[in-house]
């Protein structure tokens, strides 16, 4: 991550123990990373607060 802390990633209460969940961790000035919590040694993918309130607002609309 951009200032060399790990991350603290987590997983939805939801989850299931089947394995199949997506890691969050917050980052700097409202940035967000997700990953695949069965493959943590990928590169996680990273989004900036606009682009992760777009994606969430759209979860919420049904747009997505």
């Amino acid at each position: 991550m951009s200032d060399n802390r790990e991350p603290a990633w987590r997983k939805s209460s939801a989850s299931g123990g089947e394995g199949n969940c997506v890691e969050v961790a917050d980052l700097a000035n409202g940035a967000v990373a997700i990953r695949d919590s069965k493959a943590t040694e990928r590169e996680p993918l990273r989004f900036n607060a606009t682009e992760w309130a777009a994606f969430r607002q759209g979860l919420v609309t049904g747009d997505i």
